[in-house]
C-alpha cells in the first residue's frame, strides 16, 4: 500500500522522479514450504488470538480495496521470498524491475501463488518479457544472492528493521505507509529544500528526518 500510495503522489508532482526498489526480507529464516498460513502467523508473532489476527487482515484488505489493489489474505501462500529478490535483480539487468516487482506482488497478495517457487517464478518471470530458460539457468544456480545480501546489510547499517520504508537522495526517510498527502508534501518540501532529483523512493517526516547514522 505504501508503494500504491508513493506512485499516486508522484503523479501529483511536476518534477522528475526515480524509484528504485532495494530487497528487503522481513522474516529471512522462512521456510520455502511454511504449512502454515498468515493468521496464524501473525497471532504467534504478536501472542494475539486469530479471530484477532483475521480481523486486522481484513481492515488490510478494506484499506487496499480503497486504494484500488486487491488483497486476499485468505489464500496467500508464505514462503521464503530470496528467489523472488533474486528474479527482481535479474529482471533490473534486463530493464525489468518494475515490472517484475508488480507481478510478483500481485501474485502474491491478489492470486495467492506460490512465488518460492521456481516454477512459478519462471511463469512471472515470462509473463513480464524475461526469458524463461534464462530465468530457470539462474534460479538453480547463487546467481545474483550476493546482490540481495548487499542491499540486506546495507538496510540493517542504516537501523531499517520494518516496511515499507522510504529513503531519498540517502539523506531523509520514513516509515510506514503514509497517505498520498504526506508524500505530496513532503516530496514538494524536499524538492524545494535540496533541488535534488529524488533518486530513491521516500518521503520526509512531517518537519524532515533525516535517516539513522550507518553503525
Amino acid at each position: 500500500m505504501g508503494k500504491k500510495r508513493l506512485e499516486d503522489a508522484i503523479q501529483k508532482i511536476n518534477h522528475p522522479i526515480t524509484v528504485d526498489y532495494r530487497c528487503f526480507e522481513l522474516d529471512p529464516t522462512m521456510e520455502r514450504d511454511a504449512g502454515y498460513n498468515i493468521y496464524e502467523k501473525l497471532a504467534s508473532k504478536y501472542g494475539m488470538s486469530l479471530d484477532q489476527a483475521k480481523a486486522n487482515c481484513r481492515n488490510m484488505e478494506q484499506m487496499a480495496h480503497e486504494l484500488g489493489l486487491d488483497f486476499r489474505f485468505d489464500t496467500q501462500i508464505l514462503t521464503n521470498t530470496f528467489d523472488a529478490h533474486r528474479l527482481v535483480m535479474f529482471a533490473k539487468e534486463h530493464g525489468r524491475m518494475h515490472e517484475m516487482t508488480d507481478r510478483l506482488l500481485r501474485a502474491y497478495y491478489t492470486e495467492g501463488k506460490h512465488i518460492g517457487d521456481h516454477a512459478t517464478l519462471v511463469e512471472l518471470a515470462e509473463e513480464v518479457g524475461l526469458d524463461r530458460v534464462e530465468v530457470a539457468d539462474m534460479l538453480s544456480s547463487n546467481k545474483f544472492s550476493n546482490a540481495v545480501r548487499q542491499d540486506e546489510q546495507e538496510a540493517e547499517q542504516y537501523g531499517i528493521r520494518s516496511i515499507p520504508f522510504f529513503l531519498i537522495n540517502k539523506k531523509y526517510a520514513i516509515t510506514g505507509a503514509q497517505s498520498t498527502d504526506v508524500f505530496v508534501q513532503s516530496l514538494q518540501q524536499i524538492i524545494e529544500q535540496d533541488g535534488l532529483t529524488v533518486d530513491q523512493p521516500g518521503a520526509a517526516c512531517d518537519n524532515g528526518c533525516e535517516l539513522p547514522d550507518k553503525k
